[in-house]
C-alpha cells in the first residue's frame, strides 16, 4: 500500500513528496529520495504512516513531536488503541487514523451502519490475504465500531462447541475474519430480519484503490479540529 501512496502522491501536481522514513531501508532510493533512517530528520506538512501495528506508536510520537498532521493507515486501531493515540497525540496537530482508504470501503462502511437501525441482527466478515498481520482487520473494527454505535447488534443465542467459532465479538457485533493467499482486501457486512437479508460487500483487487483516498486524506487532514480523528468519512464530502 505505501508504494502506491508514493507513486500518487509523486504524482499529485498540488502535493509534493519530500521525505521517506524507514530504518529498515535506510540509504536505499525511491522516487528520487533516499530513504531516512531518523525520525529527526523528516520535516513535513503530512505525514502518511503505514508503520507495522507494534511500530506505529513509537513513530507517531516522533511526528507528534515534529508538529506535522499524520495520517495514519496503520491497521489494528482497537477502541482502546484508539484512546491511547488519544493520549499520545493530545490536540496540538492533527492525526486521522483510516482504517481503509478505498472510498468504496467508506461507503460500504457508512451504509451498513445506516442500514443497521432497521434489521434486528448484523455480522461482519472480513477476508484479507494470508500475510496480513493483524486480525480483525482495522476496517472490519471501524465498521463494527460504526453499527454498534447506531444501535446495531449480532444474535447471540448459539452457544460455541469450539471456541471462537461464533468470531470475535466488538462492541457486540461478531466480526469473522478469514486469511488466504491471492486477496487483498473484501469485507461483506450481513443484515437481517425475519424472512429477509441485505448484505453490502466490497472487494478491493489492487493497491491502486487506496491511492485516491490517500490523496483525500492528505489534502484535509489538516482542516480537521487538532487531536485525534478516525475514518477517511470524516474528510469525504
Amino acid at each position: 500500500m505505501a508504494g502506491s501512496i508514493i507513486d500518487a502522491v509523486a504524482a499529485a501536481d498540488d502535493l509534493e513528496l519530500v521525505a521517506l522514513y524507514n530504518p529498515n531501508r535506510e540509504g536505499q532510493v525511491i522516487a528520487g529520495l533516499a530513504i531516512a533512517g531518523d525520525p529527526g530528520t523528516i520535516h513535513v506538512d503530512v505525514v502518511v504512516e503505514t508503520a507495522h501495528p507494534n511500530l506505529v506508536f513509537d513513530n507517531l510520537e516522533a511526528w507528534r513531536d515534529s508538529g506535522a498532521c499524520a495520517v495514519v493507515g496503520t491497521s489494528g486501531f482497537t477502541p482502546d488503541r484508539l484512546d491511547l493515540l488519544r493520549a499520545l497525540w493530545g490536540a496540538a496537530s492533527e492525526c486521522l487514523v483510516v482504517p481503509n482508504f478505498s472510498v468504496g470501503a467508506v461507503l460500504m462502511m457508512r451504509f451498513a451502519a445506516e442500514a443497521t437501525r432497521h434489521f434486528e441482527a448484523t455480522e461482519i466478515i472480513e477476508r484479507h490475504h494470508a500475510t496480513k498481520p493483524d486480525a480483525p482487520s482495522g476496517t472490519a473494527l471501524a465498521t463494527a465500531m460504526g453499527v454498534s454505535g447506531r444501535g446495531g447488534r449480532s444474535a447471540e443465542s448459539s452457544e460455541e462447541l469450539v471456541r471462537g467459532a461464533r468470531g470475535a465479538s466488538v462492541e457486540g457485533v461478531r466480526v469473522h475474519s478469514v486469511r488466504l493467499p491471492g486477496l487483498i482486501s473484501q469485507q461483506e457486512v450481513v443484515l437481517s430480519n425475519p424472512g429477509e437479508l441485505l448484505s453490502i460487500e466490497h472487494m478491493s483487487t489492487s493497491y491502486d484503490s487506496f491511492a485516491a483516498g490517500a490523496l483525500l486524506a492528505i489534502r484535509r487532514v489538516g482542516s480537521l479540529d487538532g487531536g485525534v480523528h478516525l475514518g477517511l468519512d470524516t474528510v469525504l464530502q
